[in-house]
């Protein structure tokens, strides 16, 4: 939390303590997928096929059962490297993992009246052996996310459509963002290594900022399984009151939940 106001009291506008609650979705998901051939259509999608001369599903209140005639059930083969389900119906769990993001408290103080700077940030670890790879969302749990019991501080709204390089918040103003950083962060929030976000592949320190939505937001894009080791992502926040700006004293949380889910 922040630490007290060493300067006069300016009743109600004196310190602003900030932080963040974060909820996160730890999730071991089990999907199926094929990486063979799969057939599709506007109206299908078949994930993988089945050489056989023979097979019925059968069932009752009890039970449910699925036989085949002309299939070998070859059963599961692994290695330090690999792991292979073969046979009839053998298909592969995707396994995902997501490692809790901690609680945020954010630093330095902010006055009410003599504004500020304050920033903290929290990081994940995601898991998967699913080589299609998987995303990551953020979203607040409130609109504007960052809330005390009697005012709210504005998420930050960037000055066009792809996430601010630079941190730019005007002087009469208060504003809250964040900006996540890591090898699998979304194409949305990598740069071109000087001025320009949702372009080129650089992940520059401390930029492209946007503010928190109620609508889940994809911060993390991956291609490609990662386990055994995992990929960490970092996520930055940031708020700022302008030296124009009186903003309320209080405490102020926000509370977000990151998900992952495999593609």
């Amino acid at each position: 939390m922040f630490s007290e106001n060493t300067q006069s009291p300016r009743s109600p506008y004196g310190v602003l303590s900030l932080a963040l609650s974060m909820v996160v979705i730890g999730i071991v998901y089990s999907a199926s997928y094929a990486s063979g051939q799969t057939m599709s259509s506007g109206s299908y999608k078949i994930q993988s096929d089945s050489i056989n001369f023979g097979g019925v599903r059968s069932t009752s209140t009890s039970y449910t059962m699925e036989d085949t005639g002309g299939e070998v059930g070859t059963g599961e083969s692994s290695s330090a490297t690999y792991r292979m389900k073969a046979g009839y119906q053998q298909m592969h769990e995707i396994y995902i993992a997501l490692a809790p993001a901690a609680d945020v408290t954010m630093s330095p103080a902010i006055g009410g009246v003599t504004g500020g700077t304050s920033n903290g940030s929290t990081g994940f670890t995601v898991t998967t052996d699913n080589p299609a790879g998987y995303t990551v969302t953020i979203k607040a749990s409130s609109t504007p996310a960052l809330q005390s019991s009697l005012a709210t501080i504005a998420d930050y709204t960037p000055a066009g459509a792809n996430p601010d390089f630079t941190f730019s918040v005007p002087s009469t103003a208060a504003e809250f963002a964040f900006s996540p950083e890591g090898a699998d962060i979304d194409q949305r929030f990598k740069d071109d290594g000087s001025t320009t976000c949702n372009t080129g592949s650089v992940d520059t320190a401390d930029a492209c900022w946007v503010g928190l939505s109620t609508s889940a937001q994809t911060i993390v894009t991956r291609t490609s399984a990662n386990h055994t080791a995992g990929t960490l992502t970092t996520v930055k926040f940031r708020v700022q009151s302008g030296s124009a700006h009186v903003q309320t004293a209080g405490t102020y949380v926000a509370t977000t939940t990151i998900t992952a889910l495999p593609l």
